[in-house]
């Protein structure tokens, strides 16, 4: 058979070889049409309106670079593969000018008839509502099918600059550059792409005095220049535009926002400890020789994150578990498992109880997808219920959505978007929680809903559901926890507008590189921006060969000044040598004798501010401005700081500024008009242009308080 989808999978940045591109053309433009057919076929042909074309045989059809980018690393083959196909035919069209019917013929069959209708802006269409006067130009691309979307013009000062749109890895300031609104798994390289796991049509206009925020779920695409911003967004069946404007500081900008779409809560103190992970401790032994050697080395640590401890299938069971098989996919209970004296975990409850008893936390990794290719066991059973009783987001006709993704491919995925559902999906992992006393959740993943036209039970289609998943995914968690008496500690690299009020984000997977490094610090400066209180990122990178020294301790310093302070490392097949991230790991790979004992010195120092890093988080939710915060929150008058765009305040009383580049013995840090001083000495400093000494123990931390000394343990709030 031939296969032809208009919209193809749907990949929110590459083209599939089955689809139609562009998916709505403009009045004029050609279109190229692919269809995927049986290797036997040798002609495909195309009844286009009155003309038949003759097709050809496609390249192996690839997402483009941009899309695959991530190189070596254990997904970068599947994302290689995820858009391949060798059957691949196309054909490029004469111009459309009005709407045509076509479809595919060979000797494998002819397919049912499809239409297009070209597209052309209009002054007319819909209505913007809101804007306050500063909107212009508002224009709608309007078919014989509907009004598809509305673009608009908001302008701009020559001084403007534009700070926001959820989590940017790219830079700081969004003026001049082009981007949109889709949560999107973009493997590594975030900052090179402008892609992200976390967009937001929200920004500051900073010196402007105001902000916006398009009041919509569905993908929007942003483009400045020296005179304004053009705003694009998709519509659904009712063409209305509702634009918020917002004017003030940036304080002012932000609690506007939040007001609207809700705002963190104060999380316990134990979370700004000290997280560590690996993906490769997967089995129980190995968990407990990690927090073994933190001991014996006197490093502390807070939180251990489990990722691997699952059977990857339901995740829901420890692996190796022994149990009977509920058929009909009821939740089971702790009682309900025996555990194998030789199995991976071979008793998971009291390895908790211990690391509880060493006042380590313990929280446990999740994915939102159900793997469905079973057809034995407990994962399929699951399935089958899920589908069952109507659990699962569905396609246009009706059957269960399969992940078209590359990361668990063909998974069915829980459709979050109503109560009964995020409690059918979180009671199966209930036991955990009060039974096994987890301590939270690492809701990994949610940007696996592709497609305009998925179907959600709160009414919602694609277009405009897929983004929001991934706020509904940590909200499920999250409410898990409360109903058990525990804080909602979620910890998710996904999300969307509404994120703000549920948990704690990371800036996803990325290499062990300087430029990651950067783009990582500017990934939580934005996201910040927007309301993320609770953010960190997997020091020095997650992924490849283990850092060296330097990029290591230097990642290590500036972790210790962010909200939260947590290293990580990829699954790398226990291949020989590990690529683990703890210090001693780096130490023993690098041979440098330093790693240990500075990684210690700021780990303790970690410990000693986290009263203070509670204190600023209950300011923060209190008041609105960031834990986090770009320097245009307490210094929008001064220009200059526009050319220092990775320094940071952590609160009120610290500015930091993170060594980011390799083999410098001094760094210059930019103090904004006002007394300061140097927080490691509590020597005053004046403002301006100020260069110290960097050794490998050093991170620029300055403060408006004096007395405090970081070498001396004096910390800003304590005596």
């Amino acid at each position: 058979m031939l296969i032809h989808r208009p919209y193809g999978i749907e990949h929110p940045y590459a083209n599939s070889p089955d689809q139609r591109v562009p998916v709505l053309p403009l009045v004029g433009e050609q279109v190229r049409l692919g269809v995927v057919a049986p290797p036997d076929v040798t002609a495909v042909v195309c009844e286009w309106g009155s003309l038949t074309l003759d097709m050809s045989r496609a390249e192996t059809a690839t997402a483009d670079a941009a899309a695959l980018a991530g190189g070596e690393g254990h997904l970068s083959e599947a994302q290689a593969k995820s858009l391949g196909a060798d059957d691949g035919w196309s054909v490029v069209t004469p111009p459309v000018t009005e709407p045509v019917r076509y479809r595919f013929r060979s000797s494998a069959g002819t397919t049912a008839w499809f239409e297009v209708s070209p597209a052309r802006w209009t002054h007319e269409g819909g209505e913007l509502r809101g804007g306050e006067g500063r909107v212009t130009g508002v224009e709608w691309l309007v078919s014989a099918e509907g009004v598809h979307r509305a673009r608009f013009r908001l302008p701009l000062s020559a001084g403007d600059h534009l700070v926001g749109f959820g989590e940017r890895y790219d830079q700081l300031d969004q003026r001049g550059k082009q981007l949109d609104a889709m949560v999107f798994e973009q493997y590594k390289a975030q900052g090179v792409h402008g892609r992200t796991y976390l967009p937001m049509p929200f920004a500051h206009v900073v010196n402007g005095g105001w902000g916006f925020h398009l009041r919509t779920s569905r993908r929007a695409w942003f483009s400045s220049d020296d005179s304004g911003l053009t705003v694009e967004v998709a519509l659904g069946d009712e063409p209305v535009v509702d634009l918020g404007i917002y004017q003030g500081s940036p304080t002012e900008v932000l609690t506007a926002f939040l007001d609207e779409v809700g705002r963190a809560e104060e999380l316990p103190d134990w979370i700004f400890r000290l997280w560590a992970s690996g993906n490769e401790w997967n089995t129980q032994d190995l968990v407990m020789a990690r927090m073994d050697t933190h001991r014996e080395l006197e490093i502390p640590v807070g939180t251990v994150v489990i990722e691997a401890w699952s059977d990857e299938e339901g995740i829901t069971i420890w692996r190796d578990a022994q149990y009977a098989v509920t058929s009909d996919g009821t939740a089971h209970k702790a009682a309900d498992f025996s555990y194998p004296k030789d199995g991976a975990w071979p008793d998971p409850g009291a390895m908790i109880d211990e690391l509880h008893r060493r006042g380590i936390k313990v929280v446990l990794w999740q994915i939102p997808l159900q793997k469905s290719e079973f057809d034995t066991g407990q994962v399929a059973a699951d399935a089958a219920a899920m589908v069952r009783a109507g659990h699962a987001v569905l396609e246009t006709d009706g059957t269960p959505y399969h992940n078209r993704g590359w990361w668990f491919p063909k998974a069915l995925m829980p459709d979050l978007s109503v109560q009964r559902t995020r409690d059918w999906w979180t009671e199966k992992r209930r036991y955990l929680v009060e039974e096994f006393d987890v301590d939270g959740f690492k809701t990994d993943g949610g940007e696996h809903a592709w497609g305009h036209d998925l179907r959600y039970a709160d009414g919602r289609r694609g277009g405009e559901g897929n983004n929001v998943f991934p706020v509904h995914y940590a909200r499920a968690f999250g409410d898990l926890l409360r109903s058990a008496g525990k804080a909602p500690v979620t910890f998710s690299r996904a999300g969307f507008t509404g994120s703000q009020a549920h948990g704690i984000f990371w800036a996803g997977d990325e290499d062990s590189t300087w430029e990651a490094f950067r783009s990582s610090i500017t990934a939580g400066l934005t996201a910040a921006s927007c309301g993320i209180v609770y953010w960190g990122w997997d020091l020095a990178g997650f992924s490849g060969p283990v850092p060296d020294a330097e990029l290591y301790l230097r990642a290590t310093a500036a972790s210790t000044f962010l909200p939260i302070m947590q290293y990580h490392s990829e699954f790398n097949h226990h291949q020989r040598p590990l690529r683990d991230r703890t210090p001693w790991h780096v130490a023993e790979t690098t041979g440098d004798d330093r790693v240990i004992p500075i990684f210690r010195e700021y780990a303790v120092l970690r410990e000693q501010l986290v009263p203070y890093l509670a204190e600023q988080a209950a300011r923060t939710i209190a008041t609105d401005r960031p834990l986090l915060r770009p320097l245009f929150f307490d210094h929008a008058d001064d220009p200059e700081i526009w050319n220092h765009p990775y320094q940071y305040r952590l609160g009120d009383d610290l500015l930091v500024n993170p060594v980011l580049e390799p083999g410098v013995t001094t760094w210059t840090t930019y103090l904004p008009e006002g007394s300061w001083y140097d927080a490691w000495t509590g020597e005053p400093v004046a403002c301006g242009l100020v260069t110290r000494d960097v050794p490998l123990d050093v991170v620029p931390v300055y403060t408006r308080t004096p007395g405090v000394n970081l070498s001396r343990g004096v910390l800003p709030g304590r005596p």
